[in-house]
């Protein structure tokens, strides 16, 4: 089965072209707009993001960007809370569950509406879970079917068709969700923003349209979105005075620019331009005392994506040694302290910290997993003189790096500490806009790629599942592939020794074959306006959503 992987950032702003162009705009010069709902005066809130919106079609979303922009503009059958509850949102209360844990039964509001008018209803859910499972259709997120919901798998490998998904309207707000085997997470999951409604009818007639701009979508969430299509460096947020809790909806209007450089974020945060800004590297560094200064623990995970098979042909990384090389030789302590210097934390391992604990102990699993794959210097020139007598000489690759400012700062980083501490390696640095090193990803179509990895849900599998057999950076190990296994099926009801199956599958992939190098947990350093209230952050799924946002001027 093939998987995907998710990768983030893009393309060069300039300061002061931003300057001046936020500066006139009515959004920032005429800061306020009359609320209909309560009578007072609200001031857009402007923010930022690092890099384009990819789509609006919540199947065929892979950033963080637009996920986030997913999650409120949409909106699913539940929601999570400021702690990370989960909570009704258009189900009206938690799944009746039967006992064997294998049938869930929702029943739906009956006061939810797309924006064109029309009802949300059981089938806008089947509709678009089905069109996620259908392989022609090729979603990023397909895997999440697999072996969870009834007939999944069999769907996605073209052995049964997505009709037969276990997903069914049973009248116009009932919806019974099938699965194949009991999933403890799998409520947390439908937080997430693939398994969204979509409007069947709206859908198909807009065709290969749909989700490419705001005026080729029809939404439900708290907000809608205005002047975006997929080439916009900038777009607004109103409130939805249709959606059913418009009153938990805090402002009418959010402005987004989309902002690279970590120079320009700073400057537009100072000038009040901005209401939070996203900073790394020395300005992270330099305002660390800074009152506005909060390093943000989110659960994404940077990593090198090692890819053994290009074009259908084994890769330089097919050679484990060179793999263990650059596993062993990163420093990723300078990397992290003195390159990113945002607050983030250098890891050894692929599942982050405080993400989720032990189900019995209580104890996180980073902790408990321990250190795998640690810095090694003297291991990694031994690995590389190895490698240089299998491929008879300089061992070249080309790193495949996206254009945004932290990319490329890390991307040269590495080339030169790897180059530096490993004698007969080079590596070649290609930049390539957001969308192109999406799309090479994708293909198979590099060496090395920067991978970044935010949580779909709350459980190991959640990153540990995106290197099973399949995955577009040809990595395969059977022995890998059947701890997943068994800690899906053979101990889906015993969560102790599930646990311990899963820190022993992390071991083999990032330790043992080194099929990904794990690099840094992101603390994004960001500047908040001191007068923001109401900022709800996530640690899976989307990051941050924006319905209790408030600005108190």
């Amino acid at each position: 089965m093939r998987k995907k992987q998710y990768l983030k950032l893009g393309i060069l702003v300039m300061g002061t072209m931003l300057l001046a162009s936020c500066g006139n705009q009515e959004t920032t010069k005429e800061k306020t707009t009359k609320n209909k709902d309560t009578s007072t005066e609200s001031r857009t809130i402007n923010l930022m993001e690092q890099t384009e919106i990819g789509s609006l079609d919540t199947i065929f979303t892979q950033d963080e960007a637009s996920v986030n922009l997913q999650a409120n503009v949409f909106e699913g059958l539940y929601q999570l809370d400021e702690k990370d509850n989960v909570q009704p949102a258009i189900a009206k209360e938690l799944p009746k569950i039967s006992e064997d844990g294998k049938t869930y039964t929702i029943k739906l509001r009956e006061d939810s509406k797309w924006s064109n008018g029309d009802p949300v209803t059981a089938n806008d859910f089947v509709f678009a879970w089905q069109k996620m499972a259908d392989p022609a259709n090729q979603a990023n997120y397909f895997f999440l079917l697999d072996g969870t919901v009834e007939n999944g798998t069999a769907i996605i490998n073209g052995d049964k068709k997505p009709d037969e998904l276990g997903i069914e309207a049973k009248d116009d707000y009932t919806l019974e969700i099938r699965l194949e085997k009991p999933v403890t997470y799998f409520t947390s999951m439908l937080t997430f923003t693939p398994f969204f409604p979509q409007n069947q009818k709206y859908v198909e007639e807009k065709g290969k349209e749909y989700g490419t701009s705001s005026d080729a979508i029809v939404s439900n969430g708290a907000y809608l979105i205005k002047d975006w299509n997929q080439a916009s460096m900038s777009w607004d947020l109103e409130k939805n005075p249709d959606y059913y809790a418009v009153d938990e909806v805090k402002n009418d209007k959010l402005h987004f620019e989309v902002i690279k450089e970590a120079n320009t974020a700073y400057n537009l945060f100072e000038s009040g331009e901005l209401d939070i800004a996203t900073i790394s590297g020395d300005l992270a560094v330099n305002n660390k005392e800074n009152p506005n200064f909060k390093a943000v623990q989110t659960s994404k995970i940077y990593y090198l994506k090692l890819n053994q098979v290009r074009n259908g042909k084994p890769s330089i990384f097919a050679n484990e040694n060179v793999r263990k090389a650059i596993a062993y030789g990163l420093d990723k302590e300078t990397l992290t302290e003195s390159i990113v210097s945002d607050g983030s934390r250098p890891v050894y391992g692929y599942v982050p910290y405080g993400f989720v604990s032990n189900p019995k102990t209580g104890v996180d699993y980073r902790e408990e997993a321990g250190d795998v794959a640690k810095t090694d210097s003297k291991k990694a020139k031994e690995y590389l003189e190895k490698a240089k007598v299998e491929l008879n000489g300089e061992v070249t690759v080309e790193f495949l790096s996206k254009d945004g400012d932290s990319d490329k700062r890390i991307a040269e980083y590495i080339q030169g500490q790897l180059q530096e501490t490993l004698p007969g390696l080079k590596l070649d640095i290609k930049t390539v806009p957001q969308q192109n090193s999406i799309e090479l990803t994708k293909k198979g179509d590099y060496e090395i790629a920067m991978g970044t990895w935010a949580p779909d849900y709350q459980d190991p599998t959640s990153f540990l599942g995106n290197l099973k057999s399949g995955n577009n950076s040809g990595y395969s190990n059977p022995k890998f592939d059947d701890l997943l296994d068994d800690a899906a099926n053979k101990y889906g009801n015993d969560p102790v020794k599930r646990w311990e199956t899963l820190i022993a599958a992390e071991k083999i992939m990032v330790e043992d074959d080194a099929a990904i190098v794990p690099l840094f947990q992101q603390y994004r350093g960001q500047l908040v306006n001191d007068k923001l209230t109401g900022i709800t952050r996530h640690l899976f799924g989307s990051t941050m959503t924006y319905k209790t946002l408030k600005i108190e001027d």
